[in-house]
């Protein structure tokens, strides 16, 4: 509209003097606008998604290894823990987010009877971090929160950390904190033995699959459909609160087929003969601890705990992969180990 403006009023002006006079307006008008712009000074609604544009494509640059962006571990204190040891009597106890239905990961056995208490691989070091921080295994506060609510969860304060296997990834890192990686796994297909469907391939098109709302398989998906690595009318409209919950669609058939990390459907088609994952996985991605951006002692006491945890051969990694992973997962951990970890290498 300003250009057009002035444009009209250089009409009465006549002449080619008149018509080089404009040209050179506009065309110092057309080079300066980009600078306004850049600067933020334009009052238009570009302004500020520029600056956003930039600073969310730095980020993207910054964290090309999300699984590497954490501190080096340390055994000494800090508020963060210092505050969780000042918890008096029956509150003096870690706080930590987890899941209660994820099958050897974090689920109450149905057969154990009586109240059954929670068990499995993400549990264990559950434990294994509470006893180092206050001398007592079993000094754990579970509260069972679904897939959805694990970063607000921490961001709330409702929990010290979340233990739920949470993958780390870029988009996290805005808002919370995370260990070096506890295990490897990768987003893989779940669907019935008589399912058509192959894999993460062609199959798809036209399927039902059913993902967990904020997990990292529904975001995978909907980049790979715009990037037309899924096929445009694979149906992504199925989301739920908690992973399992696809399980139960499934089981329904209300959806075609699931995708989740390899690790947990491994665990499902444990749960239901009638179920299988299908192909191979195609990510790799690795879990982690979660815990509050601003708790730099808790990220490093809980690194050192990891590297002691994986260096114990009596009572560690190896030991909770034997007891809960190795009947659905296979006999060697190998593929599920994550390589040494790498720190930041600020102080």
């Amino acid at each position: 509209m300003r250009a057009r403006r002035l444009r009209t009023g250089l009409k009465g002006w006549g002449g080619v003097g008149a018509m080089a006079v404009g040209c050179a307006l506009a065309v110092l008008f057309a080079l300066l606008l980009p600078l306004v712009r850049s600067h933020g000074e334009s009052g238009g609604p570009d302004a500020g998604h520029g600056l956003a544009h930039s600073s969310a494509t730095r980020a993207a640059e910054e964290c090309a290894d999300p699984e590497k962006q954490t501190l080096a571990p340390s055994g000494a204190d800090g508020p963060t823990i210092d505050e969780i040891r000042g918890r008096e009597g029956e509150k003096r106890k870690l706080i930590v987010g987890v899941d209660q239905n994820s099958y050897r990961w974090g689920y109450r056995d149905p057969n154990s009877g009586g109240d059954a208490e929670l068990e499995g691989f993400d549990i264990d070091l559950a434990h294994r971090i509470a006893e180092d921080i206050l001398g007592d295994a079993d000094a754990v506060q579970f509260k069972a929160i679904p897939t959805n609510q694990r970063e607000p969860a921490i961001q709330d304060g409702r929990v010290d950390m979340v233990v739920r296997t949470m993958t780390i990834n870029c988009a996290r890192l805005e808002k919370v904190a995370f260990s070096a990686p506890y295990f490897r796994t990768g987003q893989q297909l779940l669907a019935p033995k008589a399912s058509p469907i192959t894999g993460y391939d062609g199959s798809l098109a036209g399927r039902s699959i059913c993902t967990a709302a904020g997990s990292t398989a529904l975001s995978t998906l909907e980049q790979d459909r715009e990037d037309g690595r899924l096929a445009a009318d694979a149906d992504l409209g199925t989301t739920v609160p908690n992973q399992l919950d696809c399980l139960v669609r499934l089981q329904l058939g209300e959806v075609d087929a699931v995708v989740t990390d390899g690790a947990l459907a491994a665990s499902q088609a444990a749960q239901d003969p009638t179920v299988q994952l299908k192909g191979d996985p195609f990510t790799t991605e690795y879990y982690g601890v979660a815990m509050k951006k601003d708790a730099d002692d808790l990220v490093r006491r809980v690194n050192r705990i990891l590297e002691q945890w994986r260096a114990d051969r009596t009572d560690g990694w190896q030991s909770s992969y034997d007891t809960w992973l190795s009947p659905t997962m296979g006999d060697d951990p190998a593929r599920s180990e994550p390589p040494a970890p790498e720190y930041l290498r600020r102080s």
